[in-house]
C-alpha cells in the first residue's frame, strides 16, 4: 500500500500529469494507492473517491456516481472535469529536460523546501547550490592567541581582567606567605631557649627532688626539676602557657595575630577572586552566545542552505555548554595552579635552593609531555566536535519526519543510520578519553620520582636543617607534584575546550547580509512605495558566485497595480525571482521600486514594504495577535476585520483566548489552508503596495483557492501583485504573464496576446493541459483582456 499526501501540488501541470499517469496509474498499478489531493482533475481516473468534511466521510463512490449525486461537492467534481481533460503526455521538445529530471527536482523540493533555482536542464548535471551541503570546516594546529583574546575580550573590559589578575596574585601571595610564615614561626619556637629541655639527662639535671631510677633514667612528672640553665620544669610550663618574646622581637601572640590576619585576608580575597572570575566567565559566555546568535540571524540564506540545522544546533548546544560549564572551571584551575606553582617553587627554593634542579627538570618533562599530548588531543577534540554534528542533524530530521518513517516502516534503517553516526562520534570521544588517561599516567609516574628525589635529598645531604624547613619542603614538594599534574591536565583541558570558543568565533564572523537600515541620503520617504512600480534592469542572481547565474540578464517593467503571473517549468527560476526582490541572494544589475534602487535600501525598509504569502505557510510560536501584527502596530479591530475578510473570524473566536491564544509550533493546530488564510490576513493588515504569492494555492482545496483569489482581487486591487503558479487557471486573468525558462524571460505580455502567438511557450503549456482545459483558460484570458482593453481590441488581435 502506498500513502500519497498530495505530492502533485508542488509541480507544474505537465509534470503532475506525467507523475500521475506514469507512476501512480502505471508503475504502481498492482498496488493499493491512497492519494490525498486538492487537484480534482485526477479524480475521474481513480477507482474510488472519498469526500471528507469536518473529519467525517461525507460521501464515497466512483467519479460517475458522485458527479450525478446532489451533494455540494458534485459541482466541484464536475468543475474538475472541466479543469483538465485526460490526455497523453506529449513528447517534450528538445529544450525541455527529461522527465526523470523533473521527478528528481519535485522530490527534492518536497523534501528540502528549497526554492527552485537555475534551469531544469542544469539539474541533470548538478544539484542546485542550496541543496548542496558543504563539509563542516575543522581547524588544525594549536589554538591561536586570537581565540584566547576573543574570550577575554568577551569577559569584560581590559581593566576588569587586569584587576582580576591582580586579585588572584594577591590571593596567591597570601597563601604562599601564610605557608612560609608557619615554617618561620616553627623555627622561632625551635630556636627558643626552651629547647634545652631536649636531650637533658639525669646526670646533667642536678635535680633537687626525688628521682626514680629504672632501666632508663626518667624524671618524675609530679615534682619540679631544676636544669643547669636555671630553669625549673614549672618555669618551662609557665613559659609555654604565657607569652614569649623571640629573638627577632616578635612575641607568640604577635605571631598568632599575624597568622590569623593572613588567613582572614586570604579567605576574603579568595572569595573576591572567585566572585570576579565567575562574573567574568558568565559575561564571556553570554557575549559569545549573543555574538554568535546575532551573526546567525544576520547570515545570508546561502549559509543556511550550506549548513544543516544539526551543525548549527551543535554550536549552540555542545559548544556553548562547554563554554558555560567546563571552560570556566578549567581556566580557574589553570590560573590558581599556575600562581600556586610559582609560589611553591619560591618557597622550596628559600628552604633548599638545590631543590630547584629537580623542580626545573620535572617542569621541562611535564611541558614536553604536554606538547606531545596536545598535538593529538587537540585534533581529536576538534574531530569529536565535527562528528557530533551529524548526530544532531539525523535526530532533528528524524523528529521532523517521524510520521513518514513510521508509515514506511523505516525505523530499523534509521536506527542503523543513527548508530553509524553515534559510533563514529563515540570512537572519537573514546580516543579523547584514552589519550587523556595515558597522559595522566605518565604525569603520575614523573611525580612519584620527583617526591622521592626531594625526600632523599635531606637524607643524603649533610645539612643541619630545622625540622620545620624539612617538613615544609616535603609537603610543598608533594603539593607541587599534585599541582603540576592537575595543572598539566587542566591546561590541556583548557586548550581542548578553547576549541569550542574557536568554533563559536567561526560562526560569529560569518558573512553578513547588507545593512538593515538605509544610509541617510538613501532613506526612503514615509509611505514608500506609493505606487508599486517594479523594474528589473539587466538583473542576474547568484546563489554561489563560483557557479553560474540562476537568473540571467532579466529586464522587464511591472507597472503600478498590475497583476502579474509568473509561470514556467519546475526549476525555471520563478521563486528565484522572488528571492531577488527580497534580496535573499547576490544580485547584479538593478531592481528599482518606485524610483529607488533596492541595493541602496536597508533590508528592513525593503522587506517590510513587501508582503508575501508563501507556498508552505508557517505560523510563529506565539499568539494569534503577534502572528497577524508582530510589532503591535494595529488595534484589535483591524485584526478582527482582516480575519473576517478571510473567513477565519469564527475559527479564531472559538479559541479559548481569541487573539491571545497561543499557536502550536509551526501552527500545527491549524490546517494548511487555514495557515494560508492567516498569512493572507497578515498581508491585509499590512496593506503593502507589493504582494507576492509564491504558489500560495498549490496545497489548498478549491474553496480556499477561490477564497484567496477573490480576496486578492478585492482587497489588493490598488496593489501590485506577483503570483507564482503551477496551475495556469490562477494566472490567466492577470494583467500580464511572465513565462520563464532556464532563468531567462521567455515571454512577457497579457496572456491573451501570448496565446495568439504561434508556437508560443505559454500557448504550448496551455495545449498540454488538454482541449477542454485549454479552451476554458483561453476564454478566461480573453474575457480579462476585453475587460481591460475593450471587446474591440480583442477582436483585432
Amino acid at each position: 500500500m502506498y500513502l500519497l499526501d498530495d505530492p502533485l501540488s508542488a509541480v507544474d501541470a505537465h509534470v503532475g500529469r506525467h507523475l500521475f499517469e506514469a507512476c501512480l496509474v502505471g508503475y504502481l498499478r498492482r498496488h493499493t494507492r491512497v492519494l490525498v489531493t486538492h487537484q480534482l482533475q485526477f479524480l475521474k481516473d481513480v477507482d474510488q473517491i472519498i469526500i471528507l468534511k469536518n473529519g467525517t466521510i461525507a460521501a464515497a463512490g466512483d467519479f460517475g456516481t458522485l458527479s450525478a449525486s446532489g451533494l455540494d461537492f458534485a459541482t466541484l467534481l464536475a468543475r474538475g472535469e472541466e479543469v483538465e481533460e485526460k490526455v497523453k503526455v506529449k513528447e517534450q521538445p528538445p529544450e525541455a529536460s527529461a522527465d526523470d529530471v523533473s521527478l528528481h527536482e519535485s522530490f527534492r523540493k518536497r523534501q528540502l523546501s528549497i526554492h527552485s533555482v537555475s534551469s531544469v536542464d542544469n539539474i541533470t548535471l548538478a544539484a542546485p547550490p542550496e541543496s548542496r551541503g558543504e563539509a563542516e570546516s575543522r581547524s588544525t594546529g594549536a589554538v591561536t592567541g586570537a581565540v584566547y583574546g576573543a574570550y577575554f575580550r568577551a569577559s569584560g573590559h581590559a581593566l576588569l581582567v587586569t584587576a582580576m589578575a591582580l586579585v588572584a596574585l594577591a590571593a596567591q601571595l597570601l597563601g604562599s606567605g601564610s605557608d612560609w610564615f608557619t615554617s618561620y614561626w616553627v623555627n622561632l619556637e625551635e630556636a627558643h631557649p626552651l629547647t634545652a629541655l631536649r636531650g637533658v639527662t639525669a646526670a646533667d639535671a642536678n635535680a633537687t627532688g626525688p628521682l626514680q631510677q629504672a632501666d632508663n633514667l626518667t624524671f618524675t612528672m609530679l615534682d619540679d626539676v631544676v636544669f643547669k640553665n636555671g630553669l625549673s620544669r614549672y618555669d618551662c610550663i609557665y613559659i609555654y602557657t604565657d607569652d614569649v618574646v623571640f629573638q627577632n622581637g616578635l612575641s607568640r601572640y604577635d605571631c598568632i595575630y599575624i597568622y590569623t590576619g593572613m588567613i582572614i585576608a586570604l579567605v576574603v580575597i579568595s572569595l573576591l577572586r572567585s566572585f570576579m572570575f565567575f562574573s567574568m566567565a558568565m559575561r564571556a559566555s553570554t557575549r559569545l552566545h549573543n555574538n554568535m546568535f546575532s551573526s546567525i540571524t544576520r547570515a545570508p540564506m546561502k549559509f543556511f542552505h550550506a549548513n544543516p540545522s544539526g551543525r548549527i544546533l551543535n554550536r549552540f548546544s555542545k559548544d556553548m555548554g562547554a563554554v558555560d560549564e567546563v571552560l570556566p572551571s578549567a581556566l580557574l584551575d589553570v590560573l590558581q595552579i599556575g600562581l600556586a606553582l610559582i609560589g611553591i617553587v619560591i618557597v622550596v627554593a628559600v628552604v633548599n635552593y638545590w631543590l630547584l634542579l629537580p623542580t626545573m627538570a620535572i617542569a621541562l618533562i611535564f611541558y614536553g609531555l604536554r606538547i606531545f599530548y596536545l598535538s593529538s588531543s587537540r585534533s581529536i577534540k576538534r574531530l569529536e566536535g565535527v562528528t557530533r554534528s551529524p548526530v544532531f542533524s539525523h535526530l532533528n530530521a528524524t523528529l521532523q519526519g517521524i510520521t513518514t518513517i513510521r508509515a514506511f516502516g523505516a525505523q530499523e534503517a534509521l536506527i542503523r543510520e543513527f548508530d553509524n553516526h553515534q559510533d563514529l562520534h563515540s570512537s572519537a570521544w573514546f580516543l579523547f578519553i584514552a589519550s587523556s588517561r595515558a597522559f595522566g599516567f605518565w604525569l603520575d609516574l614523573v611525580c612519584v620520582i620527583y617526591i622521592a628525589i626531594v625526600t632523599l635529598s635531606f637524607l643524603v645531604m649533610d645539612t643541619d636543617e630545622f625540622g620545620g624547613n624539612v617538613g615544609l619542603a616535603i609537603t610543598q614538594a608533594m603539593g607541587l607534584t599534585g599541582m603540576f599534574q592537575w595543572g598539566m591536565r587542566q591546561s590541556t583541558e583548557l586548550e581542548n575546550q578553547m576549541t569550542s570558543v574557536e568554533r563559536i568565533e567561526e560562526y560569529s564572523h560569518i558573512e553578513s547580509e547588507p545593512p538593515l537600515t538605509s544610509a541617510p541620503e538613501h532613506k526612503p520617504p514615509p509611505g514608500w512605495p506609493e505606487e508599486g512600480r517594479v523594474e528589473f534592469r539587466h538583473m542576474s542572481l547568484y546563489y554561489n558566485m563560483d557557479e553560474g547565474a540562476v537568473l540571467k540578464d532579466l529586464t522587464l517593467v511591472i507597472e503600478p497595480k498590475e497583476k502579474v503571473g509568473i509561470v514556467g517549468r519546475t526549476g525555471a527560476g520563478k521563486s528565484s525571482l522572488i528571492n531577488a526582490l527580497f534580496r535573499l541572494a547576490t544580485i547584479e544589475g538593478e531592481i528599482i521600486i518606485d524610483g529607488r534602487e533596492t541595493s541602496t535600501l536597508g533590508l528592513h525598509e525593503l522587506r517590510s514594504q513587501i508582503s508575501i504569502i508563501p507556498q508552505e505557510p508557517v505560523l510563529f510560536s506565539g499568539t494569534m495577535r503577534h502572528n497577524l501584527d508582530p510589532f503591535d502596530e494595529y488595534p484589535d479591530t483591524v485584526l478582527w476585520k482582516a480575519l473576517e475578510e478571510v473567513e477565519l473570524k469564527e475559527a479564531v473566536s472559538e479559541l479559548a483566548a481569541g487573539l491571545s491564544s497561543r499557536m502550536a509550533e509551526g501552527g500545527s493546530n491549524f490546517s494548511v489552508g487555514q495557515r494560508q488564510l492567516v498569512c493572507l490576513a497578515r498581508a491585509i493588515v499590512r496593506r503593502s503596495r507589493l504582494l507576492v504569492l509564491d504558489e500560495a494555492t498549490a496545497n489548498v482545496d478549491p474553496q480556499t483557492d477561490f477564497l484567496i483569489q477573490k480576496t486578492i482581487r478585492s482587497k489588493f486591487a490598488e496593489c501590485t501583485v506577483l503570483t507564482i503558479a503551477h496551475r495556469l487557471h490562477t494566472v490567466m486573468d492577470s494583467d500580464k504573464v511572465l513565462v520563464m525558462d532556464a532563468g531567462q524571460k521567455v515571454e512577457f505580455d497579457h496572456p491573451h496576446r501570448l496565446l495568439q502567438t504561434e508556437r508560443g511557450v505559454l500557448r504550448g503549456m496551455l495545449e498540454q493541459t488538454g482541449r477542454a482545459t485549454a479552451d476554458n483558460l483561453a476564454r478566461i484570458a480573453r474575457e480579462a483582456y476585453e475587460k481591460k482593453y475593450g471587446a474591440a481590441s480583442s477582436s483585432t488581435e
